[in-house]
Parts: C-alpha cells; structure tokens; sequence
C-alpha cells in the first residue's frame, strides 16, 4: 500500500487515482480539506490525521501496511513565514520517521520548479547546481529546503528518497483564486457571466494535475530508479498567445486578453523531462489546449 499525504489537494488526488489505476491500494491523508473528488470515491482508503501530529501519524502503520510514501501535504504561508516554516518542517519530519520506522521502500516528496530560479539555462536540467538565490516565495523556499533534508534523514537506510521537481502544476481542484496560475482564476470569471482579467502571461513551463499525478505515480512504481532527483511536468513549453488561443477555443466570446507588457511569443523557463520519460516511459497526455479544454469542462460541473 502507498500513502499520499495531502491526497486530497489537487496534485495528492491525482496521484492517488494514477496509483489505483496502476494495481496499487492507496490510502490518503486529509487534514483542512476533507472534500473527496468524483474520481476518488470509493477508491482509497481516507484518513483524517494531521501530517505534524506525530504519534496520530505513526498510529497510521498500526493500521495499514504502507510500503511506500508520497509526501505531497503542505499548507499556505501567513504574511510572516515562520509559522509556516515551524508547521510543514514538522510533517517532513514525521513524514520522514514514519519512512524509516515503517521500513519503506520509497519515500517521495514534493520540491519545487522554483528550485533553478537564478539559472540562465533553457530547459532547466536535474544535474544544473541549484543556485543560491532568494527564492521567490515562502513555499518556494521551504520546497528547496526539503531536498537536503529528506536526503540526510534518509542517510543509511533501505529507504530510497525521490526528490520530485514538480512543475507549474495547475488544474482540476486547483484553488480557483490561486496567485500561481491564471487559468483557474480566468475561468472562474468567465463561468459566473464576468469579463476576465487580462492576464499577466508569459509562457513557460505545462504541468496539468492529471499528468503530474501520473508521471509520480511511474515513479513510486517503477521496477529501478537511478537518480535522486526528477522533474515533474510535461517537458514541453507553451506561449501566452497559445494559451488565449486555447482559452479562446474552450470559452468563446469571453473576451480574454493579455496585459499590455505581456509578450505573446516569450518563452519562459520549463522543465527537462528526459530523465522522467527515460527511467518511466511517461509521457503527458494534453497539450495547452488540451489542458484547457479538459479543465473547463470539470469546472462547468465541479468548484473548483
């Protein structure tokens, strides 16, 4: 059985769904958000535990037979960090000794595109050195942070770490006013009858829920792993203008448009995948306008 912490939040669900569709038995951790998604009911073993409450979570090897674990649970910084720095440390860490008391084989975690911020390189590799920037938000720190961590607690154990990059993942359970993507948030105006934002887009890295989740799951399921580390995404940049194009094909006449500075045709940063396609054979299933178009029609039935 694996544990996906956080396997209620939009990229833990998704995980959890690609494990069961792989044979795997799953059980999930919900803490502030106990909502189950369609697509997860009566698949996966549910329990309501607080990931930094630590003898509750340990509780949870007397329950199950967990062999593997994703640590995905995370929660949103206040204007001061170090409250949320004190609150997701703790989860790591009792995350990271359930890993070892527990004897499992795989122990995954949740880092962060933001990690390469400071690299001039395009696309962003795993074997660039990560360099020593300001990382542009709290979660972005914290992300970067885990990586040295998980790899020194793990030290000397059978437990194999994985240290998931993940991308600019957005979609279906996203946080519809999330400040990290603006698709969820443009979508959200449109369908209540509003004239959208235009937005401040540039392109960059794609990485839709449903892939990423897949792309862990290969990697919790794997037979072998060489590498530490792997990123998380499709592997494939898009452009602002094929985003309002691909808004523009699943929201027609909605009038969504660009920020005057925002450049059409600028390609951000993104994520290599070769490693993760190599050792997993993943390969993402939407494009931009397939993204869009599969994440609007779930928005026309679901909140969020």
């Amino acid at each position: 059985m694996i544990l996906v912490t956080g396997g209620l939040g939009m990229i833990g669900a998704h995980t959890a769904a690609a494990l069961v569709d792989r044979g795997e038995e799953v059980v999930v951790t919900a803490h502030r958000r106990t909502d189950v998604p369609a697509f997860l009911v009566d698949r996966v073993a549910i329990e309501t535990v607080d990931v930094a409450d630590r003898e509750a979570f340990l509780a949870l090897g007397d329950r199950h037979d967990i062999g593997g674990i994703v640590h995905l649970a995370g929660s949103i910084p206040e204007a001061d960090p170090i409250p949320y720095f004190r609150r997701d440390s703790a989860g790591l860490f009792t995350a990271l000794e359930a890993a070892r008391t527990w004897g499992v084989d795989r122990f995954a975690v949740a880092g962060s595109i933001s990690s390469y911020e400071g690299r001039d390189e395009r696309p962003w590799t795993e074997d660039l050195a990560l360099p020593l920037a300001v990382p542009p938000h709290p979660i972005a720190a914290f992300k970067k942070a885990v990586e040295p961590l998980t790899l020194s607690a793990l030290a000397g154990t059978a437990v194999q770490p994985v240290l998931l990059r993940i991308g600019s993942t957005w979609g279906p359970l996203m946080d519809p006013e999330s400040p990290f993507n603006p698709v969820p948030g443009t979508v959200s105006a449109v369908l209540r009858g509003e004239r959208p934002r235009p937005l401040p887009a540039r392109g960059g890295d794609l990485g839709y829920a449903p892939d990423s989740g897949r792309a862990i799951a290969l990697l919790m399921t794997a037979p072998v792993l060489a590498h530490l580390a792997y990123n998380v995404s499709s592997g494939v940049p898009f452009t602002a203008a094929e985003l309002i194009d691909a808004l523009d094909a699943a929201l027609p006449g909605s009038g969504i448009a660009l920020t005057p500075d925002a450049d059409p045709a600028g390609e951000g940063p993104y994520l290599d995948i070769a490693r993760l396609r190599a050792e997993t054979g993943f390969a993402p299933a939407f494009d931009v306008a397939g993204a869009v178009a599969h994440y609007v029609d779930w928005r026309r039935e679901n909140p969020r």
